[in-house]
């Protein structure tokens, strides 16, 4: 097409209120609904035929549907998770997401600031509702109370709608793809599943149970929550109809992604069905050139990070360092708060730990992670977590990690880069935390190893590897999608 006819469609389109073409998959969407302009019997023909697109499946980018409840650009934890893999599909495919309205803000002034920073991105938000589960103060509460529930019923509703929403999206567009990405929790797919199209499902977790014999460690109310939630989790691996129902479709054309090598294990001893481990987190923008170095005589600096709450279990931490002898000099700097911040701080002065202990509250992420590298170590103490952001945070500035081999820890720390240690009982592991800790504080030459061993550890998790990965899973999923329907 010559420049003066492509120029004279695009002002009639804007003159039809057509929105602008932004990729080639736009071009081939547009003139096809040209096309079929003067037939309208022909509509539903032919969006049937543009959700089947022959071209080949190793060169094209395909149109793909996201759902991203939770998706922001300036939030780590489940939100990050969204927006990251949002961002890496995009880069080999146009992506149309559904999220929730209330990350409409934080979106759009992105988008204002550096239109192309989403170049092949379109998000819908789904009309928000009162009775929409919302990040908000009181639904937090509700979340870590015995009323979880309602706000599982909450969500289940703002599926629903966002279901409806998919619907006419598929009928417009006719997507080759459908990818539900948060939130990862196993138990809600919706019935996102029930589109005609591919299916994949990831990154999920929330499929493994909280190790009993902590449990009395997390107080009265943490030893509550997470005994009722191992045991209806219990419950509903076994016989929530609708996981069963996704995960056989995933599986069809192999898309269903684990977010840890644990949850792997779970998703196939209980539906029987292989998946593919991909961390469901990445790393921050700016990524420490060096590590840390302590001269001698300097104390050695810990840093923890994390809401406060009983699953993070910063007292196994706060009790391993008061085993420590007197003339060994560290401080630990514990960042984020949270509803337990108040009866740990009273742990660390019971425990005389008051003095060396900084209580930083909540930071912005890049002053986070600026207080993290100053750090000489980080330990994480979780006891219920897929990955945590937390952990590629510190990596990615040098920062040799001590946690327990569980979770995504195991996924991710090696021996090059930090200390598992074995999760038998509450008494072992504060007493192995306590000797990690001692270890790498009477040793500069091994921490200055695993610290060069965490800055070339983090490139394994880089984002645009992630984006490679799913590439690879949704082109196999088309194909096997193809050769299914023959």
């Amino acid at each position: 097409m010559c420049a003066k006819k492509w120029g004279e469609r695009q002002e009639h389109w804007a003159k039809q209120s057509i929105r602008p073409i932004a990729t080639m998959s736009d071009y081939w969407l547009f003139t096809t609904k040209l096309s079929i302009y003067s037939s309208p019997r022909r509509m539903k023909k032919m969006t049937v035929r543009a959700s089947r697109d022959t071209s080949p499946v190793t060169r094209r980018r395909f149109r793909v549907l996201a759902i991203s409840y939770v998706c922001s650009p300036d939030h780590g934890s489940e939100r990050g998770v969204g927006w990251g893999w949002v961002r890496a599909i995009a880069r080999h495919h146009d992506v149309w997401v559904i999220a929730a309205d209330f990350e409409r803000r934080a979106i759009e002034q992105i988008q204002a600031v550096n239109p192309g920073a989403l170049v092949g991105t379109r998000f819908h938000y789904v009309e928000p509702r009162p009775w929409h589960f919302a990040l908000t103060r009181m639904w937090e509460l509700i979340e870590a109370s015995c009323l979880k529930p309602v706000m599982n019923s909450a969500y289940r509703l703002w599926q629903k709608d966002a279901f409806r929403l998919a619907g006419d999206l598929h009928r417009e567009i006719g997507f080759d793809l459908m990818h539900l990405v948060t939130m990862v929790g196993y138990r809600f797919p919706a019935k996102f599943y029930q589109i005609d199209v591919p299916f994949v499902w990831g990154p999920i977790g929330g499929l493994e149970n909280t190790h009993w014999r902590f449990l009395p460690l997390l107080g009265f109310s943490g030893c509550g929550y997470y005994s009722a939630r191992n045991m209806i989790n219990s419950l509903d691996r076994r016989f929530l109809p609708d996981p069963k129902r996704a995960f056989a479709k995933a599986a069809a054309s192999g898309g269903i992604i684990a977010a840890t090598g644990g949850i792997r294990r779970e998703i196939k001893k209980w539906y029987g069905h292989d998946s593919e481990v991909i961390c469901e987190i990445g790393p921050p923008a700016e990524i420490a050139t060096e590590h840390s170095l302590r001269s001698s005589g300097e104390p050695l600096k810990l840093a923890w990070s994390g809401r406060h709450d009983a699953g993070k279990c910063l007292p196994l931490l706060l009790k391993a360092l008061a085993l420590l002898p007197a003339d060994f000099s560290w401080n630990l700097t514990i960042l984020g708060q949270g509803p337990d911040t108040a009866k740990w701080r009273r742990l660390s002065r019971r425990l005389g730990l008051e003095d060396r202990c900084r209580w930083t509250g909540w930071l912005e992420r890049d002053a986070a992670v600026r207080t993290m590298h100053d750090a000489h170590l980080f330990v994480i103490t979780s006891m219920k977590d897929l990955t945590s952001t937390v952990l590629l945070e510190a990596l990615s500035q040098g920062l040799p990690v001590v946690c327990p081999d569980h979770c995504g820890f195991t996924d991710v720390v090696t021996a090059d880069c930090g200390i598992r240690l074995p999760v038998h009982s509450p008494r072992q592991l504060i007493a192995d935390l306590a000797a990690a800790i001692r270890q790498l504080g009477e040793d500069e030459t091994e921490r200055r190893r695993l610290a060069a061993g965490a800055l070339r550890r983090i490139g394994d998790f880089s984002w645009e590897k992630k984006a490679a990965a799913v590439d690879a899973i949704y082109r196999r999923a088309v194909e096997a999608w193809g050769k299914n329907r023959g």
